[in-house]
């Protein structure tokens, strides 16, 4: 896949990296049934950079983990990258990056970068090799000796990325990985995701329940309403790049931003006026 230069909008192919037509998700209990997704019906280009927003319990961790082949629809149609999720994940075709880190303790940083190389039995030299270029992707080359515990929760979550990336999926799934740290490190990794998004030339899909952070991070925003989860609207966001500290400050951004909450609150169910 093409990196994306810093200074301009990537440019898509044809084959969506993401389809999903009429998707639903019911979850079903002895105290009855859970529509978590209704009707879902969404194209996300490759090279895109698409952020998923919503109330608690809407659905978008429910729409991640189904393109990531972790529970199956209900019905509808999910393709990631032409194939069912169950054939991209036999493939590698994605990567993961969890609400917590996810390390292993026991394991340095290099090792735990090194981890889904070793399950596939990626030879010695080559999965060190990756994995100390992913940590100097994400700024973290010179902590591969450390171990987790020795990190700060954001250095932790750069080396969770490093890992989803170590094996070079073309998407990257990522569920609200900056949601429980400060807003100060918050804006300073959306800094660093965007760059790597730049460098990599990676279709990202990302969920968080910030709208400065979606309307800051992507190039679509997905709106969902609350549950039943349905995709309430897209917002198109045509801020230039490279994206700083003045873009969140530009009227432009506030317009956006305005827009994307205005979805939200219909989504809710509230006038524009309450």
């Amino acid at each position: 896949m093409t990196a994306v230069s810093p200074g301009r909008t990537p440019e898509y192919t044809a084959e969506p990296a993401v389809h999903l037509r009429d998707l639903n998700m019911v979850f079903r209990g002895a105290g009855g049934d859970t529509v978590a997704l209704k009707d879902a019906t969404l194209s996300i280009a490759q090279g895109e950079f698409v952020s998923l927003i919503g109330p608690s319990g809407c659905g978008k961790t429910t729409l991640l983990r189904l393109m990531a082949d972790l529970i199956t629809p209900t019905a509808g149609e999910l393709l990631i990258g032409g194939q069912s999720p169950a054939q991209a994940r036999q493939e590698r075709a994605y990567g993961y990056v969890f609400q917590s880190p996810a390390l292993l303790d026991w394991r340095t940083v290099l090792g735990n970068v090194m981890l889904p190389l070793d399950v596939m039995n990626t030879p010695k030299a080559a999965r060190q090799a990756r994995a100390h270029e992913m940590l100097r992707l994400v700024g973290l080359g010179g902590f591969a000796a450390r171990y987790p515990w020795q990190l700060s929760g954001g250095m932790q979550q750069r080396v969770s990325i490093a890992r989803a990336l170590a094996f070079d999926p073309g998407l990257l799934l990522m569920d609200e990985p900056f949601g429980a740290l400060d807003e100060i490190t918050r804006e300073h990794l959306n800094g660093e995701l965007l760059r790597l998004w730049q460098e990599t030339g990676k279709t990202v899909v990302f969920v968080t329940h910030g709208i400065s952070e979606a309307v800051f991070l992507s190039t679509r925003v997905v709106v969902m309403t609350s549950r039943p989860g349905k995709i309430e609207g897209v917002v198109d966001i045509d801020l230039p790049y490279p994206r700083n500290v003045e873009t969140r400050e530009s009227p432009r951004f506030f317009e956006l931003a305005t827009r994307v909450r205005e979805l939200l609150r219909r989504g809710h169910g509230f006038d524009a006026d309450d």
